[in-house]
């Protein structure tokens, strides 16, 4: 069963989006000034923006995973400044800077807005490592749309999170339209329900959403981690410049 404390609470939460919560943290600091750093071939047949893993801390790593230059994002899937990132980003950050393996990008789902992040997560996850990115960008392509329904279904949704842990997840993604929005893109209705009703896995990713706030001391979405320092920076001009400043050049 889902037991831990964010499993919980996102669980509880009311489904109404908290949308305030989004934004920057103010107290990260610019990556320090680097040499540029040479580019790094990618494995034959491969460009490293097609490389992904899980990582320890349960994100989705995209790129050469030695790569000298690490950039994180903490990221609400329903968070509006979010999809601005991504829509701002998704191309130049893989092109220019993934593909030339001195940078990789970490994306960590932080279910801030409770079921419907930890559902969303759910399903980025549910295919191979490799979708997981573009999958979030999808979504965040088509914020408006899969939120209206959110909005419009609280009572049907609050019901579906009423039922068993291994059936609340599909009943509450069903009765959002995700289903039919994750099949049009590579992930079948099965794949998805089987997704969904394995609640060890939604706990694992609630456990660990839950320690980006405890333990990373993550406070807003999104957030960048350049090489380990937080950056005062949510768009993508300045956190270009970061990367450019930390070697990428």
């Amino acid at each position: 069963m889902i037991t831990k404390r964010l499993a919980f609470s996102a669980i509880a939460l009311p489904l109404a989006l908290g949308l305030a919560a989004c934004g920057s943290s103010e107290e990260g600091e610019a990556a320090l000034d680097s040499e540029p750093v040479a580019e790094v071939p990618a494995p034959d047949g491969q460009s490293w923006s097609e490389v992904a893993t899980i990582t320890d801390r349960n994100g989705y790593l995209v790129g050469n995973p030695d790569a000298p230059i690490k950039l994180v994002e903490y990221g609400s899937l329903t968070c509006p400044g979010c999809a601005a990132f991504s829509q701002q980003a998704s191309e130049p950050l893989m092109n220019d800077y993934v593909d030339s393996g001195r940078v990789n990008f970490e994306f960590r789902s932080f279910a801030i807005h409770g079921p419907i992040d930890l559902a969303l997560t759910a399903l980025i996850d549910c295919g191979s490592p490799e979708q997981a990115v573009p999958l979030a960008d999808q979504i965040w392509a088509n914020l408006p749309t899969i939120l209206e329904p959110v909005q419009q279904r609280q009572a049907q949704l609050d019901a579906a999170l009423n039922l068993p842990p291994d059936q609340r997840f599909v009943a509450f993604a069903e009765t959002a339209g995700l289903l039919d929005f994750f099949a049009a893109r590579g992930v079948s209705r099965d794949q998805a329900r089987t997704c969904l009703a394995n609640a060890d896995r939604l706990s694992e990713i609630a456990e660990y959403s839950d320690s980006y706030g405890s333990q990373d001391e993550i406070g807003g979405t999104p957030t960048f981690v350049l090489n380990g320092q937080q950056l005062d920076a949510n768009s993508w001009n300045a956190v270009e410049g970061a990367l450019q400043r930390a070697g990428a050049r």
